[in-house]
């Protein structure tokens, strides 16, 4: 086994990021998180003083984890920037550590964007598992470009993932290689994703911030965004209206779209003057 010592930027929550994460690759217990990756397992746990202790099989699962981890990424500027917003200054302040913690392939990222397009997300990680395990047996690991590309949609289908969306998820990934979208910047990712159908924003936010660890890319028409917007706005919003509750937050799209999710709207919140003007303007 090998040990390794992490000091990630603070502030830094591994519990708190880590929370709903299980999906049958990873899972939090006791204040542990367990990888289970094709390179090896791997545990990590935070120490008082905000160190990440990781221990590992090999070598290449150490390093698998530290991207995981994203322990690297000084996400100040962000904090500043919402410490100053009426909309996240309140959520943000509750939740300063909270981070996004990658998935460790590419691959899984897309698995978990088509399955996540379902409303219900218990659902959603359940099918996901059901797709790991069709893919792995009783040996469930992040899948890789190949894995999904070899599976039949119709046996994807069978599992509950609706037959667009399994033939989209195959297609795509026997038309690219996931992994080397890595060589490309986010909005070139994403206008790549969306020509495909049955991707949208959504789905190719998904990919860039889980699977690349692009905190720039908004998780456009996500549910909980467009709850938000109707309750700020006062109307009915279509899902590709979130984007302007992002437009404020620039490079720090898709961290604030993880944060904007837990905002509760009251009858006293305080409504940013830009996002009010955004509803009424669409209204027009």
């Amino acid at each position: 086994m090998i040990v390794d010592v992490l000091r990630p930027v603070a502030p830094y929550d591994l519990v708190a990021s880590a929370r709903g994460l299980a999906d049958g690759t990873r899972a939090m217990r006791s204040r542990v998180l367990e990888l289970t990756l094709r390179e090896g397992r791997a545990r990590v746990y935070q120490r008082p003083d905000g160190c990440l202790v990781v221990t590992a099989e090999t070598e290449s699962a150490l390093e698998r984890t530290r991207f995981v981890l994203g322990a690297d990424v000084d996400h100040r500027p962000f904090l500043a920037l919402a410490a100053r917003d009426p909309l996240l200054r309140d959520v943000v302040a509750r939740r300063r550590g909270v981070r996004v913690l990658r998935t460790a392939t590419v691959a899984h990222a897309l698995l978990k964007a088509m399955c996540g397009q379902l409303i219900q997300a218990r659902a959603a990680v359940a099918l996901e598992r059901a797709v790991l395990r069709l893919i792995g047996g009783s040996v469930v690991v992040p899948p890789r470009t190949s894995d999904l590309a070899a599976l039949a949609p119709a046996r994807i289908a069978g599992l509950g993932l609706a037959a667009r969306r399994a033939e989209a998820l195959v297609r795509v990934s026997r038309g690219l290689d996931l992994e080397r979208l890595h060589d490309h910047e986010t909005g070139a990712v994403v206008r790549r994703l969306c020509r495909e159908p049955q991707l949208g924003p959504w789905s190719a936010g998904v990919v860039c911030l889980y699977g690349l660890g692009r905190p720039e890319a908004g998780l456009v028409g996500d549910l909980g965004l467009v709850r938000l917007a109707r309750d700020l706005w006062g109307r009915a919003v279509e899902g590709h209206e979130t984007a302007r509750l992002l437009e404020p937050y620039g490079e720090w799209g898709g961290l604030a779209s993880v944060h904007l999710m837990a905002v509760s709207v009251s009858p006293s919140a305080v409504y940013r003057p830009a996002a009010v003007d955004a509803g009424s303007r669409a209204a027009g």
